[in-house]
C-alpha cells in the first residue's frame, strides 16, 4: 500500500467517511472526481448506495470535466459539483494507477 493510499485510508478512518474516485457518465459529461459517503456499511457497497439511496443528487469533489461532444475542449475542473441522479448514465469505480 502506497504512503499516499495508508494516510488517506488513516484519514477515512478517523472521519468515518469513505471515499472513492469515480467516472460518471451523463448524455453530455464525462466527469471525473470522488464520492463521499459516511462509513455506515460495508465498503463495496458506497456506490449502489449512493444510486439506490432516497437523496436525488450525489456530491463530487475534486472533478473534472469533459464535454463529451467535444472532447478536445479544455476540461473544466471544479472543487465540488452537485449531479442530479436521473442524468446518470454510468457509474463506476475509477482505478487511475
Amino acid at each position: 500500500m502506497s504512503e499516499h493510499n495508508k494516510n488517506t485510508d488513516e484519514n477515512n478512518f478517523i472521519t468515518g467517511i469513505w471515499s472513492e474516485k469515480v467516472l460518471v457518465i451523463t448524455k453530455d459529461y464525462q466527469i471525473k472526481g470522488n464520492v463521499f459517503m459516511p462509513k455506515t456499511g460495508r465498503k463495496n457497497r458506497v456506490l449502489s448506495d449512493i444510486l439506490n439511496g432516497a437523496k436525488r443528487f450525489v456530491a463530487i469533489k475534486d472533478c473534472e470535466v469533459v464535454h463529451r461532444e467535444f472532447p478536445n475542449r479544455k476540461a473544466e475542473t471544479h472543487d465540488f459539483l452537485q449531479l442530479n441522479l436521473n442524468s446518470i448514465i454510468l457509474l463506476r469505480p475509477l482505478n487511475e494507477d
